[in-house]
Order: structure tokens, then sequence, then C-alpha cells
């Protein structure tokens, strides 16, 4: 299992994610970027940094 913290990288966010592996991470993330911090363009910066902070639990 893997978990997320959005606040980890975008500051004040408090939207936390888990799923089985990284993949579930990022669809979920992705999805949540763009509706609550519109972010359109996911870069390779913004994905290393979230990659960086996923957490095995």
């Amino acid at each position: 299992m893997k978990t997320f913290a959005c606040g980890d990288v975008i500051p004040g966010c408090g939207a936390r994610f888990s799923a089985a592996d990284e993949d579930g991470i990022f669809g979920q993330v992705a999805g949540h970027a763009a509706a609550d911090h519109g972010v359109t363009g996911i870069t390779p910066e913004l994905v290393q940094a979230v990659r960086d902070r996923i957490v095995s639990v």
C-alpha cells in the first residue's frame, strides 16, 4: 500500500491519497491536480516531486 499527501508538494492542501501501487497514486493525483489546483500540464519535475513523497505503508 502506498500513500501520498498533496500538502507535501502544494503547501496548505489537505488531500491525501492511498492506492495499492504508485500508478494508482498518480491516477488519483492527476485528477486532483487538475480539478483542485488548475494543473493541466504535468511536468517531469512535478512527477518527481510526487514520487519522492510517496510513502509505503
